[in-house]
């Protein structure tokens, strides 16, 4: 049974009021609803016109249409059916709030977001500060904020300290926010923290993506340099790897530790790709990647089918399509002569290793850890034809010469660039005539 405390006028003594109490209750409160629902609560005046202004104006001299029954007032309280329990808490609660405070009188998010509208409606300022102190402490589920965000706003200034977790944040804490996870997502963290790091390496890439809303993040000088000083370092760590493993006289299999960390790295510098792609700051990874390539291709080449080696080989190859998309699109300008070492360099590794890992992943128990998507595969097909189109036409030819020669003629399919090559050799005489030999164009193509 819920009490009202009231104090007696001129005494210390204090008069305890009960809802629903007939013999001391001096007004009727009738909750009424369209669909002919009337409850009668039996209330007391002290407490109503005290906490609630409702029910002062409609208890007050100056209200023309107050009703008497059974010897006492009558106050009118119309409502949707939804609504209606949460009016009777209401109504409950104006005896049992004291200065704003109670905690556990609520049941859940929901039905406080009820309570509150009502509190709002019927002007109790207590029950509002009560509630609003109870909403802005607990945590919501996504529904239950969806709900807040379209109801809270209109209740007004009362209820705004509901929205501080959801206000837009000062872009000086979101850089904070971001360059430490990049710190953090880059780092050589313990095989333990591995869930904690892919957490934050996807709300990263969340933070820059443009979806139905503005990315959370626009970049400027300052924040790329310091993505750009991170990836640096993470390279640098693969790098030193790559160059000991190749300095090792054995000649053996790296240690299985070493193995994670070569997949660990070639994870995250998968992922790195996709923020640097995102922040216009592709160049600087790619001429490393193209740099150290002699030397990860010969840390690769082993003839091995352990899982692992070949889950590494599949990530190198992941990093590698992100680079030579970069190159073959025009992301990243080379010159001929680099682009032509990537392509001598990656594609008779690719040929080789693609039946290796497609074999592995079909007859494995770890194929759903393995698998290469098949779009990824293509991805790096349409790459190797855009950078081959884009070399003269002497080093094109070596390279399809090299290619329809070969075993693995299947992939990557370089039809498309013969075709190209055999249309521009053909008609070059005829479309080029101005240069003749004075260029050396005619021996190129004949």
């Amino acid at each position: 049974m819920v009490l009202g405390l009231m104090e007696s006028t001129g005494k210390e003594t204090k008069i305890a009021y009960i809802i629903g109490d007939r013999s001391t209750s001096d007004v009727v409160v009738r909750l009424r609803t369209q669909d002919g629902r009337d409850d009668w609560l039996y209330c007391h005046s002290e407490i109503l016109i005290e906490k609630c202004k409702y029910f002062a104006d409609r208890l007050s001299e100056t209200w023309p249409t107050c009703q008497i029954l059974d010897s006492r007032n009558c106050v009118d309280v119309y409502c949707q059916e939804s609504d209606f329990d949460y009016h009777v808490n209401v109504i409950r609660l104006l005896y049992v709030v004291i200065d704003g405070s109670v905690d556990d009188l609520w049941h859940g998010v929901r039905n406080a977001i009820g309570i509150l509208q009502v509190a709002v409606e019927l002007g109790c300022p207590q029950i509002i500060t009560a509630c609003t102190n109870y909403l802005e402490a607990v945590p919501w589920e996504e529904a239950e904020e969806e709900e807040i965000l379209k109801i809270v706003p209109r209740i007004g200034i009362q209820a705004e300290p509901i929205l501080a977790r959801v206000q837009p944040v000062n872009p000086s804490a979101i850089t904070s926010v971001f360059l430490s996870a990049m710190h953090f997502a880059t780092s050589s963290s313990p095989p333990l923290l591995n869930d904690l790091k892919s957490s934050a390496q996807e709300q990263l890439e969340y933070m820059l993506t443009e979806d139905d809303d503005a990315p959370l993040l626009t970049a400027n000088e300052y924040i790329k340099f310091e993505v750009k000083e991170c990836v640096k370092r993470l390279f640098s760590r693969f790098n030193n790897l790559v160059i000991a493993s190749i300095c090792d006289s054995t000649e053996s299999l790296p240690e299985a530790g070493d193995l994670q960390l070569f997949i660990s790295y070639l994870t995250d510098m998968s992922w790195v790709c996709q923020i640097l792609s995102k922040l216009e700051i592709m160049r600087e990874f790619v001429e490393n990647w193209v740099d150290a390539s002699e030397n990860i291709v010969k840390v690769l080449e082993q003839d091995s089918s352990a899982a692992e080696i070949i889950e590494m080989k599949l990530r190198a190859i992941e990093v590698t399509s992100k680079v030579l998309e970069a190159i073959g699109y025009g992301t990243v300008i080379f010159p001929t002569a680099k682009r032509l070492r990537v392509v001598k360099l990656w594609l008779p590794f690719v040929r080789v290793v693609k039946p290796v890992i497609d074999s592995f992943t079909m007859n494995s128990d770890n194929d759903l850890v393995l698998k290469m998507d098949g779009e990824l595969w293509q991805s790096l097909e349409s790459s190797f034809v855009s950078i081959i189109l884009a070399l003269p036409s002497g080093d094109q030819a070596e390279v399809l010469t090299e290619w329809l020669a070969n075993q693995y003629i299947r992939y990557p399919d370089l039809t498309e660039a013969f075709e190209v090559w055999c249309y521009r050799s053909k008609v070059a005489k005829r479309r080029l005539p101005l240069l003749g030999n004075e260029h050396g164009m005619t021996d190129s193509v004949s």
